[in-house]
């Protein structure tokens, strides 16, 4: 049986609003209440919209060339994807925001929880908190206000829908929560997929109301497992999903891309994957982790029926590394075993499995490898890449130049606040 005093937590979900069409108006400002969209890699479908850009009828994940019309019609800005200008402001956001709470959650490169436990006028609170992330960083957030973070993740979509809410909703009246659940499909409820919103409805429960006042938890539990019961008690006030402070290591990690334009020769495939497999090792080594086993595959468009090819092969290391050189050997040892001529290659990726810490690191008698001096010589490649520009330095057998295998980014805006180069100049 649940206890009243349960329902002691407070959390804030802070969210940016359009996110990548924000970052790209913080440097256009003439964009300001103009259309704006950003597009997937090789610039395929919108990731990202601007509410001037819904109004116009574009929905989430529309492949661009459907709507290309539409947005030159209409004068819409369209970007590629710019994560590096993405990952530097969202850095800046979480930063700023770190200031107002003891405990937050970094949930995505848009989103983090604050526990406001204890803290008191959270309108007013709240309202400081959004001014201030905006003054700072120039990125527009919304902030719900919660018992719990799913009802938080709640209030936050309501603060992102009413105009007279300007961006804070503080959900902790039960009969404001009884009008906002009652309201939401539950399909809409966070932690509800397809597959059990299906379900759901099957059992009459049509709305987050109705799956919060479902009476038989037994069979909820039974039907849902154990997290499909707690979404339920967390629609109740009840903090079932705690914060995570801290960001668990990778168990695996992948990089794969799909080329701007078919590639044939196996020297492109070796120069794609090197790059894949630094990009990889750089986020290994960002968590302080090893490899042990390294897999690369590659594979053919599947649009072509009559001549499909796909393939995948591993090497398990006698010790695991950190060094990005090593690892792209092995990829090009493995692309030498499957790569075969005759082929349009569409796309390949690197596989990183059997991580560990750097600490924990076992090292091999059979194989003699300076792995502290491997590893120094990638900090500081690492710390050279992180001021200059990610790619500033790199392994030579990634390549320089044109770049057969990369994506299409016919509309990228400038590096802006990661490069000297695009740093805005004011005469």
């Amino acid at each position: 049986m649940l206890k009243i005093n349960e329902k002691n937590k407070i959390y804030a979900l802070v969210d940016c609003n359009s996110f990548f069409c924000s970052c790209e108006r913080l440097f256009r400002p003439e964009l300001n209440n103009a259309p704006v969209g950003v597009l997937s890699n090789n610039d395929g479908c919108f990731v990202s919209l601007s509410k001037e850009l819904k109004v116009l009828g574009v929905p989430m994940g529309t492949p661009y060339f459907k709507v290309k019309d539409v947005c030159m019609k209409n004068n819409v800005s369209v970007f590629s994807s710019n994560f590096s200008l993405y990952s530097n402001l969202s850095d800046r956001v979480m930063q700023t925001l770190s200031q107002f709470s003891p405990r937050m959650e970094v949930y995505s490169i848009d989103e983090a929880f604050l526990d406001l436990t204890g803290f008191k006028n959270l309108n007013e609170y709240a309202r400081m908190i959004k001014k201030i992330v905006e003054r700072n960083t120039g990125i527009p957030v919304s902030i719900g206000v919660s018992s719990s973070k799913t009802l938080a993740k709640l209030a936050n979509h309501i603060a992102k829908k009413s105009k007279k809410a300007e961006g804070v909703v503080v959900l902790l009246d039960q009969s404001r929560q009884d009008i906002a659940l009652s309201k939401t499909p539950i399909g809409k409820v966070w932690g509800i997929g397809r597959a059990l919103e299906v379900k759901l409805q099957l059992m009459g429960l049509r709305t987050a109301k109705d799956f919060r006042d479902y009476k038989n938890d037994l069979y909820i539990k039974k039907m849902f497992t154990k997290v499909g019961l707690q979404i339920k008690e967390e629609l109740q006030g009840y903090d079932r999903f705690s914060l995570e402070e801290l960001t668990k290591p990778k168990k695996s990690i992948m990089c794969s891309r799909s080329f701007g334009t078919p590639i044939y020769k196996l020297e492109d495939l070796k120069k794609a994957v090197a790059n894949y497999t630094s990009s990889a090792f750089e986020s290994l080594r960002k968590q302080k982790s090893t490899c042990g086993e390294i897999g690369v595959f590659i594979r053919t468009s599947h649009h072509h029926r009559n001549k499909t090819y796909k393939a995948t092969n591993y090497i398990k290391l006698l010790s695991p590394t950190s060094d990005s050189r090593k690892a792209i050997s092995c990829a090009n040892l493995i692309l030498d075993r499957i790569y075969k001529k005759g082929y349009k290659y569409k796309k390949a990726g690197v596989y990183l499995n059997s991580l560990q810490q750097e600490s924990k690191k076992q090292m091999s008698l059979f194989e003699n490898y300076d792995d502290e001096k491997a590893l120094k010589l990638m900090q500081v490649m690492d710390r050279i890449n992180s001021i200059e520009g990610k790619g500033t330095l790199r392994v030579a057998a990634c390549g320089a130049g044109n770049k057969a295998w990369a994506m299409n980014r016919n509309h990228l805006s400038p590096r802006y606040v990661s490069g000297w180069s695009n740093l805005k100049q004011v005469k």
